[in-house]
């Protein structure tokens, strides 16, 4: 079966994000009267939407007791402000990208970043162009791993799930993709290798550059 659409994570997906992210963390927490957390503490804390990831720099600082949802609401406006400062692609995507749509295969963005956010960083690094669906972890009632997002992107796309593969680097991304019935590329160059546990991807990459290679050995194979 040829290859049709690829479906990707964001963060430590396409990008290196973390950067940001923790200056807008550490923003948050200097607000508050605490110090800041490191890059590798944050990178730790990223995979499951953005309250789930202030949850985490709250508790990292013992601030457990602070309201969540002004918190989160901080943490997005300081993040959409500066989202692409610091934050760069990851070697290869734009080549990547490009020959992909060349191929004419159909691209889309799943992410549990908000939406908002996940676009402004699509645009700031000139990446929108690449993805004409893009879907957030605020754009449906639900978000990885549960597979309703992979879905709607599909339906969007109009690909079936058996033509389709996500690529992500963490065991969200492989257990919606699994879910919804697409093949599960997992990115081990990304924040989420820990993550992935007893779970088993169609096929993984150390870098971008091996994406090709390892679409065409999953597709031979079906």
């Amino acid at each position: 079966m040829k290859q049709t659409a690829l479906l990707f994570d964001l963060d430590g997906t396409l990008v290196d994000s973390v950067p940001d992210l923790a200056l807008a963390a550490n923003r948050l927490l200097a607000e508050l009267g605490h110090p800041p957390l490191g890059e590798a503490a944050v990178a730790a804390m990223v995979g499951d939407g953005v309250a789930k990831l202030v949850e985490r720099v709250l508790a990292g600082r013992g601030l457990g007791a602070v309201a969540p949802e002004p918190a989160v609401r901080r943490f997005v406006a300081l993040y959409t402000a500066d989202a692409t400062t610091l934050t760069r692609p990851y070697p290869g995507v734009l080549d990547g990208l490009a020959a992909l749509v060349a191929a004419e295969t159909q691209l889309a963005v799943c992410t549990n970043k908000p939406e908002r956010a996940t676009r402004a960083v699509l645009a700031g690094l000139g990446l929108a162009r690449f993805f004409p669906v893009v879907l957030g972890g605020d754009s449906l009632p639900v978000r990885k791993p549960d597979p309703a997002p992979l879905r709607a992107a599909l339906a969007q796309l109009g690909v079936a799930p058996e033509a389709a593969a996500m690529v992500g680097d963490h065991r969200n991304d492989v257990l919606a993709a699994q879910g919804a019935g697409a093949a599960a590329i997992f990115a081990r160059y990304g924040y989420g290798g820990a993550t992935l546990g007893e779970l088993r991807p169609d096929a993984e990459i150390d870098s971008f550059s091996e994406l090709p290679g390892v679409m065409a050995r999953i597709w031979s194979r079906q």
